[in-house]
């Protein structure tokens, strides 16, 4: 694995850390764009860990509806606010990462911030005993499904993809949505999730700091929630 450092502002930069458990579909979809939308207030980076109340599926918000539901049988499917393909959701590692404009993680090629986040992730899982790989391109094997077959920077273990991301980049900032599946038994969430912040501190001098959402926040969270991503007016408009 080459040296890793993530893409910060000075030696020394704050980040935020939000571990908000296990929600909803359409309420973890919510979380990660009221995020993106408050990041610029907030200030600083945002690292976002969740799981799910229920089996789902998400899928890229460009995809049509109609090609999602024939291909996967998990319900309910709800369409991100991220590009990239079907996700299944059934006890993943789901993770997402907001940041703010101008930053220089906002300022880089999509492929390249690609990159940093599945080597970020890889290097938490080095600090682990688990050796992973960047898979070097692609094995389009199931186009428009996000773990079958792999893209190039996807992270892989023992030849299998284990790590995929997808994002999104506009004036509000950077989010990047990405979903690991657990590596074999004797490694738990908890133990990878202070590997993340461990290594982002040794590594890249990041500070990090506990979110507690305001009011502003949660309400933004609940408005989207219920009037955007539990509406078929969303997940059917294409």
């Amino acid at each position: 694995m080459e040296d890793f450092h993530l893409p910060v502002c000075g030696e020394v930069e704050p980040w935020w850390f939000l571990a908000s458990g296990a929600w909803g579909p359409a309420w973890n979809m919510a979380w990660d764009e009221a995020l993106l939308e408050a990041v610029g207030r907030l200030g600083h980076p945002v690292l976002r860990t969740y799981g799910w109340a229920e089996p789902c599926a998400t899928f890229g918000y460009f995809q049509p509806h109609a090609e999602v539901a024939a291909r996967v049988p998990l319900r309910p499917l709800i369409r991100r606010p991220t590009g990239g393909g079907i996700v299944p959701h059934d006890g993943d590692w789901t993770y997402s990462v907001a940041v703010p404009p101008g930053h220089p993680w906002h300022e880089l090629p999509a492929v390249d911030s690609y990159r940093r986040v599945h080597q970020w992730i890889q290097a938490a899982f080095a600090s682990l005993g688990v050796q992973t790989v960047l898979s070097p391109c692609c094995d389009r094997r199931g186009p428009g499904e996000c773990f079958v077959g792999s893209e190039r920077h996807d992270l892989m273990l023992g030849g299998r993809k284990i790590a995929g991301a997808a994002q999104r980049r506009n004036r509000l900032g950077l989010l990047l949505q990405g979903s690991v599946q657990p590596p074999p038994p004797g490694l738990e969430r908890e133990a990878w999730e202070i590997s993340m912040k461990t290594v982002a501190t040794e590594t890249s001098g990041i500070r990090w700091n506990l979110l507690v959402p305001d009011t502003v926040l949660t309400g933004r969270v609940r408005q989207l929630a219920q009037g955007k991503y539990a509406s078929d007016a969303h997940n059917l408009r294409r």
